[in-house]
């Protein structure tokens, strides 16, 4: 198998913030994705922005499901691509954060 090919889960960039929002809640909350990543001082919490934070979740959650049945649908807010979702950590801090 190449990783390369591999299915991945994104925030559809099309989405409201708001749509965005109800989907990372969901996928953080009753989703059980692993969330731990993206927190404040945590190494995925950089590109601070909902669309990377919701990505991130997305996928996190498509990765642990999908071969329990689990899907990338998140009420539509989401899409599947073969491009890797991962964190852009980086040392510089700029403050604010995204609310989850």
């Amino acid at each position: 198998m190449f990783a390369e090919y591999e299915q991945r889960c994104i925030a559809d960039p099309q989405r409201s913030d708001d749509e965005l929002q109800a989907a990372l809640n969901w996928a953080c909350g009753s989703g059980d994705a692993d969330c731990s990543k993206i927190q404040v001082n945590q190494p995925c919490y950089y590109q601070n922005t909902l669309k990377d934070h919701a990505s991130y979740a997305f996928n996190s959650y498509f990765q642990k499901f999908k071969h329990r049945g689990g899907s990338c649908f998140f009420r539509g807010s989401a899409i599947t691509t073969e491009a890797d979702p991962k964190c852009k950590s980086r040392s510089r801090r700029i403050e604010g954060h995204v609310t989850l």
